[in-house]
């Protein structure tokens, strides 16, 4: 008995700090799962309210068969294929969209559903529907579709993109690569993003993963709403690497809100072009600092000519609100009703100007006509001159064959710049054609020669080029040396 007994107390010992050990792991287990599950709380919610409210977009485009030795041939010579009559399948588009009306209304970008025949919604319930094109915006890229659903459709709302602050925690629901329903997080990296990729940039700047298939997707803040449409993304490669751009919703809205009541957007059209003000501009322009929109040229009937703009004002102010930089004069006009009487303030030879007039329709046609500058006779011939660091022939046959000028008119065409010259640093480019020199018409290379010359002799600092590149009127600020 005395053998049994202590073996027997030994594995009652055992037992106990088995137990023991037991309880000591399975606590940190439960408070991990505990800890998982309240985590979980912070985008599985509302990644699981929001999903069934966005969708996937196929758009298709017929292909016509033109027979043997065509399109067919063309393709399975590129990419493979062993012909014997085979039909072609359609070029097809894959995006994302957004249920924004019970009714069936679905936002997503204009280059999904470009020149499409068929457009295709697929719903995260499996549910597929043929969708029609309401209208679209190739200068925000945006689009709006409309289903014919039998029953009312989750939709969600739109949000302040405004308030959303660089930091701010975002969402992003889309169809990558077909994988409809993926939700990727990320925050706010930037606003006012410019791409050049329209007149009216202003992305959102998210590190949340948008990969091909994302365009049209909404862009979610932390309470659940839409504050972008995501359109485009900066890649090498073609994948996320945590660069993506969407159209913010306070502009978004106002198109979706204009298509769907016409099918198209009316924005309003003052009538110059502009560029960027430059510190070396300024300074010519006898401004204190870099500002506003510098006019380059007008156009002839524009509302900007009614009201008395010429080129090289500066627009500093448009009805009362500053013009801090170029890029946010047309998205400042864009956004004013047709037929507003607004007020245009200009700085022209120091001096601030206050002129109004009354804004007009944009169409494609005026953007067409915009000739904006007068159009002497034609001078006299003058010889190839050189000077500070250009060198200028006249407007000749040969010269316009040699640059591909195709307008008339008169000035002097640059064929060579310095390498090294105050101008090539001030980017002249051969083929420019110089139109004036500190607000004198020069008519010939001799003109341009003498308006510098004198500018020199007079002892300016810098000289401001007024020259046409491929069409367009620009203003370039040159130091003499």
């Amino acid at each position: 008995m005395s053998t049994r007994a202590p073996a027997a107390a030994r594995a009652v010992k055992a037992l106990s700090v088995a137990a023991i050990a037991v309880a000591v792991l399975a606590a940190p287990v439960t408070a991990s799962a505990q800890g998982s599950a309240a985590q979980r709380t912070g985008f599985s919610g509302m990644a699981e309210k929001l999903v069934p409210s966005v969708v996937n977009i196929a758009a298709e485009k017929k292909v016509e068969s033109r027979g043997e030795g065509s399109l067919r041939d063309f393709f399975e010579e590129r990419f493979g294929g062993e012909g014997g009559g085979r039909s072609m399948p359609a070029p097809r588009s894959l995006g994302s969209g957004f249920v924004i009306g019970e009714s069936g209304y679905i936002v997503t970008n204009h280059h999904v559903v470009a020149k499409a025949d068929t457009v295709n919604v697929r719903f995260s319930d499996g549910r597929e529907l043929e969708a029609e094109v309401v209208g679209q915006d190739r200068k925000t890229d945006l689009a709006l579709l409309k289903v014919d659903a039998d029953r009312a459709l989750p939709a969600v709302e739109w949000g302040d993109s405004e308030a959303a602050q660089i930091g701010d925690w975002v969402l992003a629901i889309g169809n990558p690569f077909g994988l409809g329903g993926s939700v990727t997080a990320g925050i706010v990296s930037g606003r006012g993003r410019d791409l050049n990729a329209g007149p009216y940039d202003n992305f959102i700047q998210t590190d949340a993963a948008i990969n091909r298939g994302n365009s049209g997707g909404p862009l979610f803040n932390a309470e659940g709403e839409v504050i972008g449409v995501n359109t485009a993304i900066f890649s090498p490669n073609g994948g996320s690497v945590g660069v993506g751009f969407a159209v913010p919703a306070s502009m978004a809205q106002r198109v979706v809100a204009e298509l769907r009541e016409g099918g198209r957007v009316k924005r309003a059209w003052l009538g110059v072009r502009i560029q960027k003000v430059t510190p070396e501009l300024a300074s010519a322009l006898g401004m204190a600092e870099a500002r506003g929109a510098l006019v380059a040229s007008v156009a002839d009937g524009s509302p900007a000519q009614r009201a008395g703009v010429q080129p090289r004002d500066v627009i500093v102010r448009f009805n009362g609100e500053p013009v801090p930089e170029m890029r946010m004069l047309p998205r400042m006009v864009a956004q004013m009703p047709v037929g507003e009487e607004v007020t245009v303030t200009v700085v022209r030879d120091g001096e601030q100007q206050q002129l109004r007039t009354d804004l007009a329709r944009l169409s494609d046609d005026k953007v067409a006509k915009f000739t904006g500058q007068r159009e002497p006779a034609q001078p006299e011939k003058p010889q190839r001159v050189t000077v500070s660091g250009l060198a200028l022939a006249p407007l000749t046959d040969a010269t316009r064959r040699e640059f591909d000028l195709g307008e008339p008119g008169t000035g002097a065409v640059v064929i060579g710049v310095e390498g090294d010259s105050p101008a090539a640093a001030a980017d002249v480019r051969p083929g420019d054609v110089v139109v004036e020199v500190n607000q004198r018409e020069t008519e010939s290379p001799a003109a341009v020669r003498d308006a510098l010359r004198t500018a020199r002799e007079q002892g300016d600092e810098v000289a401001t080029l007024l020259v046409v590149r491929r069409g367009d009127y620009r203003w370039i600020a040159v130091p003499f040396e």
